[in-house]
Formats: structure tokens, C-alpha cells, sequence
């Protein structure tokens, strides 16, 4: 059979690799990029930030609700950010944990290779553990030494929780204070 002869398949039919959170990576990584590229990474990630605080907001208040608790306790605080990330396909885990601080490890991002050259995504990650952290501790901040974005091998947040540590104010980060 000729290649005009050959049966014609259906779409269905075909091995296309495309799903659902595929699809949704993409149009994130493309959307951050466009808009890296018109307003520049500083607006990028401000808009991100936003995203991300309200996206935290409300997962702060699905754990505490389910855990039926008004505030959490810092190893709580470690275990929920553990845990949404679990949920969402990465991989933090908490690595060292105190009054002072808490750092976290991570080998998988959940937007995967779609987060390579895409720094300005990375505000999703500090908004939503500074609003989380901030909200039940009264502040945080965030310090993102390494991210699987900038090309480091994974990512290593560290999380401020005293202001008042001459260490943390001159630590670089971003800073969240609670309501």
C-alpha cells in the first residue's frame, strides 16, 4: 500500500502524549514566559506572588479546617508544607527544623521540566509558605538558596521564623507577616 493508500486513522486512535497536567505545564511555563518577555521577570514574579498568596491563603485554611485547628504549631506548619507539596507532585521534604527556622529539600518540582528558565514560577513556592508560615507563626521569610529553575539539581528553601535573629535580617528573602 502506498502512502495515499494508507488507511486514514482516527484521532482517537493516535500516540499523541498529550494530558491534562502536560497541557497545564505548558500553559503556565508559556503564559510566565510571555509575560517575562512584555514586563520583565521583577513583574512576573510580583504577579506570580499574587497568585501565590492567595493560592496559599486558601490551602492554609483547607489544612487548618481539616486538622480542625485555629492556628498551627511550626512542626505542623513543616508537615503541611511537606505535604501540599506531596500533593502536587514534588517532593519537599523537611531536612532541619527549630525556633529559628525551617529548611526544606526538593528533588521534583510538580511543574517538572516546564519550570527550567522560569524563575519568576518559583513565587508560587515563597508566597505560598510565606502566607502558610506567616499566617500561623506571624512571619516568615523565605529564602530560596537553590531552585530546580535557576539549573540547581533541586531546591533548597529555607524558612525564616524570627525577625529579630540578626542572622535573618541580613539573610536575603523575601519577607511575610502574619494577620
Amino acid at each position: 500500500m502506498s502512502h495515499t493508500q494508507e488507511k486514514v486513522r482516527k484521532p482517537s486512535e493516535l500516540d499523541i502524549p498529550l494530558e491534562r497536567d502536560e497541557f497545564m505545564r505548558s500553559l503556565i511555563r508559556e503564559l510566565s514566559g510571555l509575560l517575562e518577555d512584555m514586563v520583565g521577570l521583577e513583574e512576573t514574579s510580583g504577579f506570580i506572588s499574587v497568585v501565590g498568596q492567595h493560592i496559599g491563603t486558601g490551602i492554609n485554611q483547607l489544612y487548618r479546617e481539616e486538622m480542625r485547628v485555629p492556628k498551627l504549631a511550626r512542626e505542623q506548619v513543616a508537615e503541611v508544607l511537606s505535604d501540599l507539596k506531596r500533593r502536587i507532585k514534588g517532593s519537599f521534604v523537611v531536612v532541619e527544623q527549630n525556633d529559628e527556622k525551617i529548611v526544606l529539600l526538593n528533588g521534583d518540582c510538580p511543574f517538572a521540566e516546564k519550570v527550567k528558565g522560569r524563575t519568576s514560577l518559583c513565587m508560587m513556592t515563597s508566597n505560598v509558605f510565606g502566607v502558610i508560615t506567616a499566617d500561623n507563626l506571624g512571619y516568615a521569610k523565605i529564602d530560596l538558596e537553590q531552585t530546580i529553575a535557576r539549573g540547581d539539581p533541586g531546591c533548597r528553601v529555607v524558612i525564616y521564623l524570627n525577625p529579630d535573629n540578626d542572622n535573618v535580617r541580613d539573610a536575603p528573602g523575601r519577607e511575610y507577616f502574619g494577620t
